[in-house]
């Protein structure tokens, strides 16, 4: 199964007109993973100096990147060509991450660069806009993949949680948003749709992690730039705990008092259950990833999966230390962030590279990235 994310092929360029790669959706896995690391440094239990400067500086890059890639992006005019492409349309959830990721950096770090005003008024924005497009590819790639894809039994992979995912991101950071909705039906409506999107990317995560699972130990153990996208899973799991957590803190202004005490109560005996399963996936994913840099593990944009699922684990990790008070759960999460950054500067780096050689590199045709 070739999962080196390329687009379907495109027609030749214009006579006169240079040859560039083509830009697939999967590159947007840049902008979360590099917006995860700066939103998850405000998360952690105790106060690094200089730590928030920096995730500030990470936060505006992430940003930019999310510009730079969108305009090309679609400028390209390929979405057709990509959603007929039965690996590349899984790869859709990573914009509308990307927004929404960004979106919430703009409420923990952009008031230190905009101003608060701004800094809402931006998240806004770009949830309302990621939350949208999380909703339409949650429901349009899994509508593609009955009706027009075709699969073969060993075809199940992580990428298949992609399309599924953003309605978690949306429901855990629509959490800051909560209470600057106005108070009322407006608030009450932000809250329980967050509870409803919490609901369709978690069961839809456990259906599709079992038919990953089933995968794995019925045929041949994955390899090459297929194993990054094992960690998705972990990303999706830590990103419900995370999802609870938030909405827990700010249920209290926006349901009554018996339901907003019931969401605390979800929120670390749910949130702790699920976090032990996503450690448990977190211990298949490094086996499975060591086993592969053994053998050889090829460049590929599917690297970023490595880090935003450690990111969410580390904001799910920070959320059930604040809420219990452990001591064990805040080491974790500080040592989880030093892999994170760790993972991030190998993964950033390495893509600069793969990037600086495809604009540099002379084809014949256009070839997609």
């Amino acid at each position: 199964m070739d999962l080196s994310l390329k687009a379907p092929p495109s027609p030749p360029p214009a006579p006169g007109r240079s040859a560039r790669p083509l830009l697939g959706p999967s590159w947007f896995a840049a902008v979360m993973g590099t917006g995860i690391v700066a939103n998850a440094a405000v998360s952690l239990p105790w106060i690094v100096p200089g730590l928030r400067m920096a995730a500030t500086v990470i936060w505006v890059g992430a940003g930019c990147l999310l510009l730079v890639l969108a305009a090309r992006y679609l400028r390209q005019g390929v979405i057709r060509a990509h959603a007929a492409d039965p690996v590349t349309a899984q790869f859709f959830g990573a914009p509308p991450m990307a927004l929404l990721t960004v979106g919430a950096g703009a409420l923990l770090l952009g008031e230190d660069v905009i101003g608060p005003d701004a800094a809402v008024a931006v998240d806004w924005a770009l949830w309302l806009t990621g939350a949208a497009l999380g909703l339409a590819t949650a429901c349009t790639v899994p509508y593609l993949m009955v009706t027009r894809h075709r699969f073969s039994p060993e075809a199940a992979f992580g990428g298949w949680l992609m399309p599924v995912v953003p309605p978690m991101v949306a429901a855990a950071t629509g959490a800051f948003l909560v209470p600057h909705a106005p108070a009322g039906q407006a608030r009450l409506t932000l809250m329980l749709g967050c509870y409803a999107m919490l609901g369709l990317g978690l069961v839809a995560t456990l259906l599709i992690l079992a038919m990953i699972y089933s995968r794995l130990v019925h045929h041949d153990v994955p390899s090459g730039a297929t194993v990054p996208t094992v960690w998705i899973g972990l990303g999706a799991l830590a990103q419900s705990v995370t999802a609870l957590g938030a909405l827990a803190s700010v249920a209290p202004s926006a349901l009554p008092a018996p339901y907003a005490r019931g969401t605390e109560v979800l929120a670390l005996l749910g949130g702790i259950a699920v976090w032990g399963f996503a450690m448990l996936w977190l211990a298949l994913a490094v086996g499975l990833t060591v086993r592969t840099i053994r053998a050889g593990l090829p460049f590929a944009p599917t690297w970023w999966s490595f880090i935003f699922p450690m990111g969410a684990c580390v904001t799910a990790t920070a959320t059930l230390a604040a809420r219990t008070g452990s001591t064990p759960l805040s080491w974790t999460t500080m040592a989880l962030y030093m892999v994170l950054v760790l993972s991030w500067a190998v993964v950033a780096g390495r893509s600069l590279l793969h990037a600086l050689h495809s604009s540099s590199g002379s084809g014949s045709g256009r070839r997609p990235v």
